[in-house]
């Protein structure tokens, strides 16, 4: 998401974008993971379906790469997290990567976020 100002800690992204505050632009990009199972792929990643999602197969890092055909700038990346329903599943750490391609991807500097407790929530991470 693109968002001219400073996303609130919290806010919805989806009434952000009602309002015009922020913009969805992950339908621009290209998307692909490490691996997932059967019916649990990029589809129910981006579905906006809170019942649905991606599950990993594969060893660790699981990962989800998004490739914007052209340079883009992304203010707020936001990641919706169900502890009670993930369990397990719910990441620990997440990292940002940033490049021209692949293979010059640099770790941005972010406020670590880790998972620490069982809340549901809608993670903004300002990027």
């Amino acid at each position: 998401m693109t968002t001219p100002n400073k996303t609130p800690p919290g806010a919805d992204p989806k009434q952000l974008e009602r309002t015009g505050t922020v913009r969805e632009i992950g339908s621009q990009a290209v998307w692909s993971l490490s691996s997932c199972k059967p019916g649990f792929g990029v589809d129910q990643l981006r579905d906006d379906n809170l019942e649905t999602y991606w599950q990993s197969d594969g060893s660790q890092p699981h990962l989800v790469n998004i490739q914007f055909r052209r340079k883009t700038t992304v203010k707020t990346l936001c990641i919706y997290a169900d502890y009670k329903s993930d369990e397990s599943y719910t990441p620990s750490k997440i990292s940002v990567r940033v490049g021209n391609n692949f293979h010059n991807l640099q770790e941005i500097r972010l406020p670590v976020f880790y998972v620490v407790n069982e809340e549901s929530s809608s993670l903004p991470v300002s990027v």
